[in-house]
């Protein structure tokens, strides 16, 4: 009896594991109030990599890692500092010193799939043929509540260079929710957000994606703590980030980004 209730306390406690590693905040919107939510990694260590070290190791640090940082902490910053995590760049980073944008597969609702940034060296046969541009304005937001702070840039900036031919701007949602990267949920949520938006005047459209998947690695390189906030990437034609804001946008950081991008398109 007693070998059978420790089986039982065992198998209690795999699940209430599995279960944290698997649904994310976001699940929370479908999941009745009492399943336990993930408080680390959305995704297991592949079968054939659990008799190597290095991996192991890997996804331990991970695991720490988003253990050390959940959504409390972000909710903190976010009410101590409403996403502002730092200030933007008030000058244009030099091309010797600016870093690449790191790849980024995005799905639009449409259909259409596309690797970002679209650069001259694009590893893709169809960044080759599309127009480059010469500034890509690169938005990211994990949470619904940074799209008011990724409208605040947004609107000046499609007001200011809406007949520029060489500007793209790009607002990308990044889901990362277990359950809402089932194929059948992806597709209808993609439908479902298949809607006609109104379109601005001008050369310049915002362009909205959605890159579904785990993106840990992604949030590392470009240091992307803080999943409430709005991250802001000016990119030249190279996909290197040569200005970075976030948050709500502030009239001087405005203006940066504006001037930072006057200066790209006058770049030969």
């Amino acid at each position: 009896m007693m070998l059978r209730l420790k089986q039982l306390t065992c198998s209690k406690s795999a699940i209430t594991l599995t279960s944290r590693l698997l649904f994310t905040q976001e699940d929370k919107l479908f999941l009745p109030v009492n399943v336990p939510t993930r408080l680390t990694s959305n995704r297991f260590l592949d079968f054939y990599q659990l008799g190597n070290k290095d991996a192991i190791e890997k996804e331990r640090a991970r695991l720490k890692d988003e253990m050390n940082r959940g959504y409390f902490a972000d909710m903190a910053e976010l009410k101590e500092h409403g996403g502002k995590i730092a200030t933007a760049n008030k000058i244009v980073i030099p091309a010797m010193a600016a870093v690449k944008f790191p790849q980024l597969e995005v799905n639009f609702s449409a259909g259409k799939s596309l690797k970002l940034p679209v650069t001259t060296f694009g590893p893709d046969t169809d960044s080759l043929k599309a127009t480059i541009p010469k500034a890509t304005l690169m938005c990211l937001s994990f949470r619904a509540t940074s799209q008011v702070m990724i409208d605040s840039w947004c609107a000046p900036f499609i007001e200011t260079f809406k007949n520029s031919e060489k500007v793209q701007l790009y607002e990308v949602s990044v889901i990362e929710s277990w359950l809402l990267l089932q194929t059948p949920i992806k597709k209808l949520l993609l439908l479902m957000l298949k809607k006609s938006k109104p379109s601005e005047d001008g050369v310049l459209q915002r362009q909205i994606a959605y890159a579904f998947g785990d993106h840990y690695y992604f949030r590392k390189e470009l240091k992307i703590l803080n999943l409430l906030t709005g991250y802001m990437f000016l990119l030249d034609k190279f996909g290197r980030i040569r200005w970075q804001g976030f948050g709500l946008a502030t009239p001087d950081e405005l203006s940066s980004l504006l001037s930072c991008t006057s200066l790209l398109l006058e770049e030969e």
